[in-house]
C-alpha cells in the first residue's frame, strides 16, 4: 500500500516558536554572544566589497600584462574604493556605491569662457557628497583660481 503524505500541525506549531531567530554555530569560544553576532552582521560588508570591486570597479579582467601595471591597475581600484567607503561614511551611508559612483562620472566642467569653468551636472547626491566633504557643488560657474583654492582645500 502507497503512504500517503500527512501534514503534522503539532510540528509546525513547535517551529513556528522559532520564526524570526536564527542560530549561528561557530567555533569562537572566547568571543561573547554579541561579539559573535556583531562579526557576523559584518560579513555582507564583504560580500558586497567583492561584488563591487568585480563590478563596479571592473577590477576583472585586467588588460595589461606587465607586473608593475597588473599591481598598478589593483592600487587603483582599491584607492577607489577607499575614496568611496569614506564617503558613503561622511554622507551617513545614504547612497549604495552605484549611486555615488554614477554621480560621480557625471559631474564634468568645460571652460564656458576665458577663466570661467561651467559645471554641466548637479543632484541631490553631489549636492551631499559635497556638503559631507566640504566643497560646494552648487555653482554653477566657477573661476579656475576658485578651482584651485577648493582642489587646495581638499588636499588638507
Amino acid at each position: 500500500m502507497k503512504e500517503r503524505p500527512v501534514f503534522d500541525y503539532a510540528k509546525v506549531a513547535e517551529e513556528e516558536k522559532y520564526d524570526g531567530y536564527y542560530a549561528i554555530v561557530t567555533s569562537e569560544l572566547d568571543m561573547s554572544d554579541t561579539e559573535v553576532i556583531d562579526t557576523y552582521r559584518g560579513l555582507w560588508e564583504i560580500e558586497e566589497t567583492f561584488r563591487v570591486t568585480k563590478g563596479v570597479l571592473e577590477t576583472r579582467p585586467v588588460y595589461v600584462s606587465l607586473q608593475d601595471h597588473i599591481n598598478a591597475h589593483f592600487l587603483t581600484c582599491f584607492i577607489a574604493l577607499t575614496i568611496i567607503r569614506i564617503i558613503q561614511k561622511k554622507t551617513g551611508k545614504l547612497y549604495s556605491v552605484e549611486k555615488i559612483v554614477d554621480c560621480l562620472v557625471k559631474i564634468s566642467c568645460s571652460n564656458e569662457h576665458e577663466n570661467i569653468y561651467l559645471f554641466d551636472y548637479r543632484s541631490e547626491i553631489s549636492d551631499v557628497i559635497g556638503q559631507a566633504l566640504g566643497i560646494d557643488f552648487t555653482n554653477k560657474r566657477l573661476r579656475l583660481g576658485d578651482i584651485k583654492n577648493i582642489l587646495a582645500q581638499a588636499k588638507k
